[in-house]
């Protein structure tokens, strides 16, 4: 007996992510797909939570892991996207705004605003729209590495195509070093 189309069997009414994207996150893996993104996402068995975990796992320097940073300017969540070996200078980033106050997130508010979890944060493919800013330091690399959705994944991107497709504004807030 064959199983009925509309029985536990039946295809999803839901696009399938492409098999590159089968580690991904399914939210991301389905951002990916909507926006026609073939890239391909790695899994480690470690975790990739940490920009220096992740450049560990790929081989690569901190300065190409690309962090989604949460923060809440004025209430509303902002995300910003910064080079792994650099520190957001949230002055700047108040100022950017144009806002009284900017203050880092907590786990609650990163998961409500993206449906992450901290050290999983994708640059897109957010639950809700927050507005995103994008250090000008990531355009230093040809390509970067962002989280895939989870903390054991993530994915390369030349920074202009993961800026663009985060829709995010290229600004300087990184933390000046003395």
């Amino acid at each position: 007996m064959s199983a009925s189309a509309t029985g536990p069997d039946a295809e999803s009414p839901q696009p399938t992510a492409p098999a590159a994207h089968a580690e991904a996150h399914p939210r991301f893996a389905a951002a990916l797909a909507e926006l026609g993104l073939q890239v391909e996402v790695r899994r480690f068995p470690d975790a990739t939570r940490t920009a220096a975990e992740a450049a560990a796992a790929i081989g690569c320097g901190q300065a190409e892991i690309t962090k989604s940073l949460v923060f809440v300017a004025d209430g509303d969540p902002v995300v910003v996207l910064m080079d792994g070996a650099s520190r957001v200078d949230v002055e700047r980033v108040r100022e950017v705004l144009g806002a009284a106050k900017v203050k880092r997130a907590g786990a609650d508010v990163v998961r409500e605003a993206t449906g992450y979890a901290i050290g999983g944060v994708p640059p897109f493919g957010h639950v809700t729209k927050p507005r995103v800013l994008a250090d000008q330091g990531l355009l230093d690399h040809p390509v970067v590495w962002a989280a895939a959705g989870t903390p054991h994944t993530v994915f390369p991107l030349d920074p202009k195509s993961l800026i663009a497709h985060a829709g995010g504004t290229v600004v300087d807030v990184r933390e000046r070093t003395a």
